[in-house]
């Protein structure tokens, strides 16, 4: 097996044009290919032989598993990692992709050494540009998060710019951020030597075989059917990139990974007559919608345009992606913005226009995790065309919760449970990426929202807060009022307010928090997850006392606020648990918790059938009466006394059914 992939890898790496993405000359026959057999078993199988599948292959052996088995339907890195543009930017919004990030580089620095592979790794660093005062306080801000980590970089000036890439224009520019030890690398070879590395490590890897599905049992992975024979397993990786979202479906019990492919363009050129030199900086012009780099001597260029272009919307495309079809008007305001920057460009010949797939999510951040609803299946996809810099990392990271049960950072906002049933329809995600990929170089201003998959689930009170002036905010697919406007305000003014000084709703804002500090305000908490536990006996609290850190053995009517905590002490969750009788409770958690939390609970609760696990979220209208006047308020409205002595703090009561005509529930939680 070592011997065949080191065959591969050295066929794929000396084949005419691969680096160039022409079409490489097969790894294997056909006949050699199906002559292969599977195993019947092994402890993982991983689909997809690209950056991510091989980088979780490599930790996984590193970290000592051994029995794993490696499946990628075409050859390796003949996926999106084959189109890659081979930019490595430490450069990141996000601090847990920062950290992703700055270990890849460090890792595909070395890989080289490591198993002999050249993998074109140099590091050249790079230079994002700033046209706008707004674009430069945001690149000061990524420059004083990479600093914090030890990463090195510094705002510099248009003069610098200069100094550094002479071909460049610099006039518009107001500043900049250096990054030097940023760096640009053949993505297929890093794949390649990901692949090797592991092979010597004990992982299986078998080209040319295709996952069908997913075998589970009772909720647990059990094995994977290929185009090849079944093999039995205990995990199970998705690494399908643009396929993943399918080969979700595809299981018995159909998972849903919301991401969706669009078309990515970039122009490649011959070199200049004098060739760039090969450590000159990479270009980011944000503002612009473009990056640049060193290419042979000439230059890459692509960009992230406002009118994306979503492809393959229904079933499976391509067994291996070929360079799709150039469209010269679509690509044309980047060519233009291109020549702004680089003006002498006009004399240089280009050689091709590359279309390739490019898979993005709806939050713009990469998915990795655990199934809520199947144990044992891993998720790591959606990379936002940032596969290869967060590659390493996000492998290492999804090796060690594999491992480990958690990685050594805190991947919540990159965690698949993230996201519910309502963000994976196709619909929605078509209608969602083209709003995702022009942000990809938008500026991130604090407190702005996405404008596409809206109102998919509203309190019952939305039309009359709407009618109040109340602009939204979107949380788990849910509505949430920001701030309410007053009448004399302008609210187109209000919606554009996208900056990194003061907004203009931030008077708005601070006499709304003046009002509920010294007078009363009701918030609508409708989002809010809400469980019932019931048991016949005293399972639901025996079972509660387990998960959670506080004692919830308590009269009936009170409410604790408490953490469901995993074995190491960690929290999985914040939530307040309420009793309503002896067997019966009452548990309420943050809106984005609702997939994770039930995941938890259903996972190590015990399977019994006098245990009952029920969301409610939707059956109560939850409304927060809060400042020092609300129990003032509450008691013109209540037909009980509302003094300490009858409804103390941290408690609950149901008012009587023929008082109200729906279910309904008061709790207290003042202090």
């Amino acid at each position: 097996m070592l011997y065949r992939l080191l065959s591969i890898v050295q066929r794929q790496r000396t084949s005419p044009g691969w680096q160039t993405w022409s079409s490489a000359r097969s790894s294997t026959s056909t006949a050699e290919a199906h002559s292969i057999a599977l195993p019947a078993q092994a402890q993982v199988v991983i689909c997809g032989g690209g950056i991510m599948g091989t980088s979780v292959a490599y930790h996984l052996s590193k970290m000592g598993w051994q029995d794993i088995v490696l499946l990628e339907q075409g050859r390796l890195a003949a996926g999106s990692t084959r189109f890659c543009a081979g930019i490595l930017s430490t450069a990141r919004h996000s601090s847990v992709e920062q950290k992703m990030a700055n270990y890849s580089n460090k890792l595909y620095h070395q890989l080289e050494q490591e198993t002999g592979i050249q993998t074109g790794y140099l590091r050249t660093g790079s230079i994002s540009l700033a046209q706008t005062q707004d674009r430069l306080i945001s690149l000061k801000r990524i420059n004083s998060r990479l600093n914090v980590v030890g990463i090195p970089s510094e705002i510099i000036s248009p003069k610098k710019v200069a100094e550094l890439h002479p071909l460049l224009n610099v006039h518009d520019l107001v500043g900049a951020m250096y990054v030097p030890e940023d760096a640009v690398v053949s993505s297929a070879d890093v794949a390649l030597a990901l692949a090797s590395a592991a092979s010597q490590n004990g992982v299986q890897i078998y080209d040319r075989t295709s996952v069908l599905h997913v075998l589970i049992k009772k909720g647990q992975v059990t094995g994977v059917e290929t185009d090849k024979g079944q093999i039995e397993c205990q995990y199970f990786v998705n690494c399908a990139g643009q396929w993943a979202y399918e080969l979700g479906l595809s299981n018995e019990e159909p998972l849903s990974i919301p991401l969706h492919a669009c078309e990515h363009f970039y122009l490649l050129t011959r070199p200049w007559d004098t060739p760039l030199q090969s450590n000159t900086p990479t270009i980011v012009d944000a503002d612009g919608r473009i990056y640049i780099r060193n290419w042979q001597g000439g230059i890459l260029s692509g960009g992230f345009e406002k009118n994306p272009k979503p492809i393959f919307t229904e079933g499976k495309n391509q067994l291996e992606i070929q360079n799709l079809r150039e469209d010269w008007d679509h690509f044309e305001p980047l060519l233009s913005s291109l020549l702004r920057r680089m003006p002498a460009l006009e004399t240089l010949e280009i050689l091709k226009l590359v279309n390739c797939p490019e898979t993005f999510t709806p939050d713009m951040k990469c998915i990795m995790g655990e199934s809520p609803v199947v144990q044992g299946y891993f998720v790591l996809a959606g990379m936002n065309s940032a596969g290869l810099s967060l590659g390493g990392g996000a492998g290492k990271f999804l090796a060690e919760w594999m491992v480990y049960g958690y990685p050594s950072e805190n991947v919540w906002e990159l965690d698949l449970q993230r996201f519910g049933a309502l963000q994976s329809s196709r619909t929605f995600l078509r209608h969602r990426v083209m709003e995702v990929m022009p942000l990809i170089y938008d500026l991130k201003v604090p407190r702005w929202d996405f404008q596409t998959g809206r109102q998919l689930r509203t309190s019952p009170l939305y039309d009359r807060l709407d009618a109040q002036g109340a602009r939204w905010m979107e949380k788990h697919g849910f509505e949430r009022p920001k701030y309410f406007v007053p009448p004399n305000k302008d609210l187109l003014a209000l919606e554009q307010s996208k900056t990194f000084y003061k907004p203009d709703w931030f008077d708005i804002v601070e006499s709304e928090v003046k009002c509920c500090k010294e007078a009363v305000c009701v918030i609508d908490m409708s989002s809010f997850t809400k469980f019932e536990i019931t048991s016949t006996g005293d399972e639901a609290l025996e079972s509660l006392q387990y998960l959670f850190c506080n004692d919830l053995d308590v009269p009936v009517g009170h409410i604790v606020h408490t953490g469901m905590l995993n074995e190491y002490g960690g929290y999985e969750n914040d939530c307040s648990i309420a009793r309503l009788t002896k067997r019966s409770f009452f548990m309420i958690s943050p809106t984005d918790q609702q997939v994770h939390c039930w995941a938890w609970l259903n996972k190590y609760l015990p399977k019994d059938s006098n245990l009952l696990l029920e969301d409610v979220t939707w059956k109560y209208t939850a409304l927060n009466l809060i400042g020092p006047r609300a129990v003032d308020v509450l008691s013109e409205l209540s037909y009980a006394p509302m003094t300490p002595d009858h409804f103390p703090t941290l408690f609950c009561k149901s008012p009587p059914e023929k008082t109200l005509g729906w279910s309904s529930l008061f709790l207290t939680l003042l202090g």
